[in-house]
């Protein structure tokens, strides 16, 4: 029916080896779940994005060069979270305003 060899040592190693492949089925499917369940996790107890970030220049002491909406996706990896009274002071004092999530919009200074 199924065509495996009738004798009992080729059955055993059959049995063996797939009985070694459904334990690494199993392990992998354990990892999964589990790399599934920390992602989960980790999105659960992510801080949420702040309201405004300034973008900082290169270099030590470099003035600031952009004001983003905290989830704008234009944002450099050099910034910092500030408060939306710090945002209007920075875009009066003449830092640009990000061409792509327009926070002087946002903020009603348009």
């Amino acid at each position: 029916m199924y065509d495996l060899p009738s004798d009992l040592p080729r059955l055993r190693t059959l049995r063996t080896w797939h009985a070694m492949w459904v334990d690494r089925i199993d392990q992998a499917i354990t990892t999964a779940e589990r790399q599934k369940r920390e992602q989960q996790q980790g999105e659960e107890r992510r801080p949420p994005p702040p309201d405004w970030t300034l973008e900082l220049g290169i270099g030590v002491g470099a003035p600031p060069t952009d004001v983003h909406t905290g989830d704008c996706y234009a944002t450099g990896r050099r910034r910092r979270p500030i408060t939306r009274e710090q945002a209007v002071a920075a875009l009066t004092e003449g830092i640009r305003a990000c061409i792509h999530c327009r926070p002087d919009t946002a903020l009603g200074m348009l």
